[in-house]
This record gives structure tokens, sequence and C-alpha cells, in this order.
């Protein structure tokens, strides 16, 4: 079978899946923010996928819910998807958790929509990263008092308690990484959004680029030396372990919701959103409420309407020809 007639198994469920998600965006900016843990951690959730998938999952909620409801940020209840991602570019483990927040949120007495203080900024990534590594840190402790995490291998001097605790005083000693995105367009650019993170698999087809009976090669991107393109080629057996580190526990799952958009409120949730944001709207909101709706352009092709899906940035305008022969050599 060819690389382009292997099925992408995810495609369906993904367009699927979107289709409901389509009547739960609101008229606002979306940001997207990322939360990863340290390496060491990594390996410990490596041994421990179902309970420590689930705290990365839990922690990070209970971090932007936490953050955002203190009157010193946004002093809003938010509400936001999060996708558990177990993979980097080169397959290899680096568990993480995506997020895609409306920029805003209901007041407490639930009476206003409260924007954001500005539309390029929705929370302090270095408040969030010190409240995520607390609260880790504090479930980790926890979890290991009570024998709910174990450790094999390498890492089985970590039984011992003196181990575990200098671990987690180390790791406590570092930052880690949260962090945010700016926001981008309308309605239907957050749908092409989520598409790129909800139904993924560890890599695609259109990254493998050859299998000559004991070698794969494919494509990954170098986001350590400024996302630079490159290939890699590793045996069958070696590329087939890379990949199944990324197996799931079984029922587990990794797409959530939380805050007004858990499942149990959202349909009476997003109604009062949506009057809210309706009444405070700002004139940037406004916009983005009518793209979709109304369209500016027309194909010179077909004369039909076309649809904004996303505004460029100057950096992402601007870019030297030589840069990309460059990159694509070097690729």
């Amino acid at each position: 079978m060819s690389k382009s007639a292997l099925p992408e198994c995810q495609t369906n469920a993904r367009d699927q899946w979107l289709a409901a998600r389509a009547s739960e965006v609101l008229p606002v900016p979306y940001f997207h923010v990322v939360f990863t843990v340290p390496q060491e951690l990594a390996a410990i959730g490596l041994q421990n996928k179902g309970f420590f998938y689930e705290l990365l999952l839990r922690i990070s909620a209970d971090t932007m819910l936490e953050v955002a409801a203190n009157p010193d940020h946004l002093g809003a209840q938010i509400g936001f998807l999060s996708v558990l991602h177990t993979w980097g570019q080169n397959l290899l483990h680096h568990p993480h958790v995506h997020c895609v927040v409306p920029a805003g949120g209901l007041s407490e007495d639930h009476s206003q929509w409260k924007r954001t203080s500005s539309p390029r900024f929705f929370l302090n990534v270095d408040v969030l990263s010190r409240v995520f590594r607390g609260k880790f840190k504090h479930a980790l402790k926890e979890a290991f008092q009570r024998h709910q995490i174990s450790f094999h291998g390498q890492l089985s001097h970590l039984a011992d308690p003196k181990h575990f605790v200098r671990l987690i005083r180390s790791l406590y000693r570092q930052k880690w990484v949260v962090y945010a995105k700016a926001p981008f367009g309308g309605p239907e650019h957050v749908l092409h959004y989520l598409a790129r993170y909800t139904h993924r698999i560890a890599i695609s087809n259109h990254r493998l680029l050859s299998f000559d009976g004991q070698n794969v090669t494919f494509r990954w991107k170098d986001y350590a030396h400024g996302n630079k393109k490159r290939k890699m080629t590793v045996s069958a057996d070696e590329f087939l372990r890379r990949f199944l580190l990324h197996v799931l526990p079984p029922g587990f799952v990794r797409i959530r919701h939380y805050g007004f958009l858990a499942n149990r409120r959202r349909t009476a949730a997003l109604a009062l959103c949506r009057k809210l944001i309706g009444e405070a709207a700002s004139p940037m909101e406004e916009s983005v409420k009518t793209a979709g709706c109304q369209s500016q352009w027309s194909c010179p092709k077909c004369s039909g309407p076309m649809l904004l899906v996303e505004r460029l940035t100057a950096p992402q305008i601007v870019r030297p020809l030589s840069y990309e022969r460059c990159v694509l050599d070097s690729s």
C-alpha cells in the first residue's frame, strides 16, 4: 500500500466532532494556552500513564480556572477546551496540554461578560506557570504517599522517599513552561484551528517520506532551533517503539471541556454568554461576530463570496524568499 493510500483514521471522527462544536463557538477572539511538564516528570508519566495524564489535564484546568477567577487577573469564570498530546515532532514522549479559550468569561454573579484587559493578552503566563508548578508538586507528593504511582527500571530509585523528595525539590526550582499564543481570527478560524489539535495522532501521513524495508524516514520540525524542518531516519523497530509510546490507556478521554463549557452546564451557559456578549460587545468583537456571515470580497474566478479564514501578521507576510529556500535546501 502506498503512503497516500493509507487511511487517515481520525478524519471522519474529527469532522463529526467539529460539526458538533460549530454551534458552541462564541463571537469573541480565542487564545491558545499550552502547559508542559519537565522531562524528568514525563519519564514518570510514561510508567504511570492513566494517573499522570489525568493529573496533567486536571491540574492545568484547575490552574486556568483559579487564575482567571482571581480579581487581580481576569476576575471571571472562564470556559475552555483541553486536548492532551503526548508526543513531540521527533515522536519521543512529550506530554503537554493544549487549551483553547475564549477571551473573557462570566462575572461572579453571571450578570456580565468580562473581557480581557487587552485583545492580545489573556492571563499572565508567569503566574500560570508558578500556580501550575505548585499544584502539580502538591498532587505528586500526595500520590506518592498514597502509593498511587510506581517506578520501574531506571526510575526504581525514586521509590525511596528521599530520592523522590529530592527530585520534586529540584523540579520546583525550575521554571515550568506555560505559553499563550496571540488570539486568532473569527469563529470559522477557531474551528479550523481546533482541527489541527483535537483528533491528531503522533504522526500524520504527509510527514512520512519513505520506507526501504528496514528504515523509516520522516519529516519533523526542530522547535529548539528556530522551527527548522529536518528529516530523520530510524529503524522500523525504533519507529514502531516511538509510535507505540503514545497509545493511551483503554477508555482514556483526551479531549475535555471545563468551566462554563463543561458538559453538564454548557447549553445554558453558552446561551447566557451570547446574550451578555451581545450587550457588551466591543467593535472588535462585533467584527468577529459578523465574520463568516458577510463577505467583503468576491472570488475573481466564480464571483462567489470569500470568507475570512486567518489574519496574517506582518512577520508572516514579509518573509524573505532566500530564507524559504534555505529551509527547503537544509531539509
